[in-house]
């Protein structure tokens, strides 16, 4: 293994997604670079997770978490972990994915361009459309109080999607991010659990003096929504947007600011609510706007970390 280019850690959470990881790890096991090595944090899984991994790749780092801790406490365990191996720069990389062989050298390549930048993104194809984007970039809308990604849908053409640019946020899905830039501004905040962490530590990055970069050569296929057992749209899906919105805004907004976006949330949750004693709409519908209304409340009287039990139920359903 070469040492004279930098010592990159994939991190990679399974949460009862055995065979997405699977894939993700022969996927991974492909890539050309000579100096990374990989790691899988497991949330707890009730299938036999662990023991697959440890036998079918015995060259991959497997951790046991023990518990479901969520996306972002759950990769902070691995994050740490690398940092004490010595990791020059961290992937977070989602299980239900598959990579481009060269996504290492496309990062380490525009991190040689770009020294001020501090984390970097892939450009994300839905996995069963593969020519289709799913991430080229986050944008953050303050008139919608939310964030959305930049050509999502579009057929790539290979030619209108190659520039390295900065964005707004780097999805977590796909992030790399260098250790130095950790070991300044901490990992990810645990409360959110799922969802708004990654653009929470994109934002405190900035704060700090770095650029975030999407990098379009480097390459994912996501299968998407994996995270949510209900597929999107699910129910716990609502809950965790509609409240992790809440406190991204107070993280990451002057007062001003926040004063502004709360007012507009108060609006599309007035909204919500009158929409939720409708008879127009389906039960289904009706149960994911229960969840968003909880979320809202449950910000209010500070309850993060997982969703409440009869969301997370509701949404199997």
């Amino acid at each position: 293994m070469e040492t004279n280019v930098p010592l990159i850690y994939i991190l990679i959470l399974n949460w009862n997604g055995k065979e997405d990881t699977i894939e993700c790890l022969e996927s991974v096991h492909q890539i050309d670079y000579p100096n990374y090595k990989t790691v899988v944090m497991d949330n707890g899984s009730s299938d036999d997770s662990v023991t697959v991994f440890q036998e079918k790749f015995p060259q991959v780092h497997v951790i046991d978490n023990g518990a479901n801790l969520g996306f972002a406490a759950g990769n902070n365990v691995g994050i740490d972990y690398a940092l004490s191996e010595g990791a020059d720069y961290v992937f977070l990389l989602n299980n239900d994915t598959v990579v481009d062989p060269q996504i290492l050298w496309a990062f380490m390549n525009a991190a040689e361009k770009y020294p001020n930048a501090g984390m970097f993104g892939s450009k994300i194809y839905f996995y069963g459309e593969p020519e289709k984007i799913w991430y080229a970039g986050g944008q953050w809308l303050p008139d919608a109080a939310k964030f959305t990604h930049v050509g999502w849908g579009v057929v790539d053409d290979g030619t209108s999607w190659e520039e390295i640019k900065e964005t707004d946020y780097i999805c977590g899905c796909s992030l790399l991010v260098k250790a130095e830039v950790i070991k300044k501004i901490g990992t990810m905040e645990p409360r959110y659990f799922l969802t708004y962490e990654e653009s929470d530590w994109c934002y405190r990055a900035k704060r700090a003096g770095y650029q975030c970069f999407l990098v379009p050569g480097s390459k994912v296929w996501h299968k998407i929504s994996s995270s949510f057992s209900g597929g999107d749209g699910a129910p716990h899906q609502e809950y965790f947007f509609s409240r992790n919105r809440l406190l991204w805004i107070e993280r990451n907004t002057t007062f001003i600011e926040a004063i502004k976006l709360y007012k507009l949330v108060f609006i599309q949750t007035y909204g919500l609510l009158r929409s939720y004693f409708s008879f127009k709409i389906t039960a289904r519908e009706r149960l994911k706007k229960k969840a968003a209304l909880q979320g809202v409340k449950d910000y209010i009287f500070r309850k993060f970390g997982n969703c409440p039990s009869w969301v997370i139920s509701q949404s199997k359903q």
